[in-house]
């Protein structure tokens, strides 16, 4: 896919900040030209791709001392005092015009709900148990979450994060070990799909690149690779 199928793919290349300058720009904070969400909503936190040492400086205020900066795909480096935490190579797929996946099809006594406030202490244990990326108690709030119960438990779950101009991102897709291969994953995107699409939106997605499987499953439901990206932590001075 090339940046011209959609006209406005490029608030892709920096969807923290875009998200927070608009459609989140409740859940999160901003001091200067540097933003970073609520705590307790996510860590993700943005400075501009040109950014200097006074938007550096903004930031490590805003965050505090000593203090984790999710800096997600930001392609700018901060000042060798701010230390390195973590790096993840990884990749941004989307889902372009026309792409139709089969439906997955639910096994039986398993019900797709919508989740709430009140499932947050179930969702915080399932992705602690199958380690899909960060969640926090108030994660759920970035958008729409569905998840998939059996027997009364939530064995899997998929939900909207990252909000830019026009796009909602699917995150969060896991699925307890105990209840992998019946294709919770692939329905719970599906329908994440479907109600993105329906708001005249377009679907995308991160994932690291060593998660193969992941990436396979995503190719299956009609996704395709933007560009590569690289995910960074650090912690600030």
């Amino acid at each position: 896919m090339t940046d011209g199928e959609y006209d406005d793919a490029r608030v892709l290349d920096d969807p923290v900040g875009e998200s927070l300058r608009g459609h989140h720009s409740d859940l999160g904070r901003r001091r200067g030209r540097a933003a970073a969400y609520l705590p307790e909503v996510a860590t993700f936190s943005a400075v501009p791709a040109d950014a200097d040492a006074a938007d550096w400086a903004d930031l490590a205020r805003l965050l505090g001392r000593d203090a984790f900066a999710d800096m997600f795909s930001c392609a700018a480096v901060p000042p060798p005092d701010w230390e390195p935490v973590f790096v993840l190579e990884g990749r941004q797929m989307v889902r372009p015009a026309g792409a139709r996946p089969g439906a997955a099809r639910l096994a039986t006594g398993a019900e797709v709900v919508e989740l709430g406030a009140a499932d947050v202490p179930e969702m915080l244990d399932l992705t602690a148990r199958t380690q899909p990326g960060p969640f926090w108690p108030r994660t759920r709030e970035l958008g729409t979450y569905l998840g998939i119960r059996a027997g009364g438990r939530l064995v899997a779950m998929a939900g909207e994060r990252l909000r830019p101009p026009g796009w909602t991102e699917l995150s969060a897709v896991c699925t307890a070990p105990e209840a992998r291969g019946r294709g919770y994953a692939a329905h719970l995107v599906g329908a994440l799909v479907t109600r993105v699409l329906a708001r005249h939106e377009r679907p995308f997605l991160h994932v690291a690149e060593k998660n193969t499987a992941a990436i396979a499953l995503y190719e299956r439901l009609g996704f395709t690779t933007r560009k590569q990206v690289t995910f960074r932590g650090f912690r600030t001075p």
